[in-house]
């Protein structure tokens, strides 16, 4: 009882809360191998496991749903850390007219989130389809702009606050050796940079990844460039109950890129995460 008291009521909340966060991917990937393919007939262990789900699924343009998917998101996160990087070490290391002024509208813009105005990026990509086809409605790179705008302001601030941890001392020696702005923020600071970009990247590639609302907007109209989490919605849209198994299935195959990502960054996360919030 002791040891329960002082260490082991520890363990027994871990796993609890391990079991918590477990249990609904147990349950998704229980309902991609279910014969009965509905919400009804789920079970947590099925009778008869099955790949039939799966096979259904590739009759679908699943394939190119989740290329599409991998483009937007891989595209977008290296485009939002080249940017965030960019911008936040002219607001690190630079002093400029308008600076302050540039970090409080970086502050203002993160406190609304993009949802708030898709209907008003909606409007936006018509008329900017109107003017260049290529990057409007319908469109996969017309979504990875809005995308890249959407996410300067958080990012930005996160970054910068690694930056800031950095000592300035590196910089100018490099300057004493005749180091430009560039030379200093590509050989010295983006290397020692490299946590919090692996952050960033990371939870950019998640959150454009689960995008479905802004995705929607813009994409609903050409279906050939349908991301993952429309195609999969179309698909289920008519028959949620019928199609619950297919559904499952791609929801498993769409999370192993980003737990591989995950597993390959994880050794940045935590050290990213805590240093770029020590100063702001």
């Amino acid at each position: 009882m002791r040891w329960f008291r002082d260490l082991g009521w520890r363990h027994l909340v871990g796993l609890l809360a391990v079991a918590f966060a477990l249990f609904p991917v147990v349950w998704v990937v229980s309902a991609s191998v279910n014969p009965t393919s509905t919400l009804s007939g789920q079970q947590l262990v099925p009778d008869n496991p099955t790949l039939d789900n799966f096979r259904r699924l590739f009759e679908t343009g699943f394939w190119t749903w989740f290329r599409n998917s991998m483009v937007v998101a891989g595209v977008g996160a290296f485009g939002t850390v080249l940017l965030a990087a960019l911008a936040a070490y002219a607001f690190s290391r630079l002093r400029f007219t308008g600076r302050r002024a540039g970090l409080l509208s970086l502050v203002l813009v993160q406190m609304f989130p993009q949802l708030l105005a898709f209907v008003a990026i909606y409007l936006m990509m018509i008329r900017i389809g109107d003017v260049a086809p290529s990057i409007g409605t319908g469109t996969i790179s017309g979504l990875i702009l809005v995308y890249l705008g959407g996410a300067m302001g958080v990012n930005t601030w996160l970054i910068k606050g690694f930056f800031d941890t950095i000592p300035h001392d590196l910089d100018e020696s490099a300057r004493v050796d005749g180091a430009t702005h560039w030379q200093i923020y590509s050989r010295i600071i983006m290397p020692l940079a490299a946590p919090i970009l692996a952050v960033v990247g990371l939870l950019a590639f998640v959150t454009i990844l689960n995008d479905f609302v802004i995705a929607n907007a813009v994409l609903s109209n050409n279906e050939d460039s349908w991301t993952l989490s429309i195609g999969l919605f179309r698909f289920v849209a008519d028959r949620y109950g019928a199609r619950w198994g297919p559904f499952a299935a791609g929801a498993v195959i769409g999370s192993v890129p980003t737990v591989l990502l995950f597993l390959y960054l994880q050794k940045y996360i935590v050290s990213g995460l805590t240093q770029g919030s020590v100063k702001g």
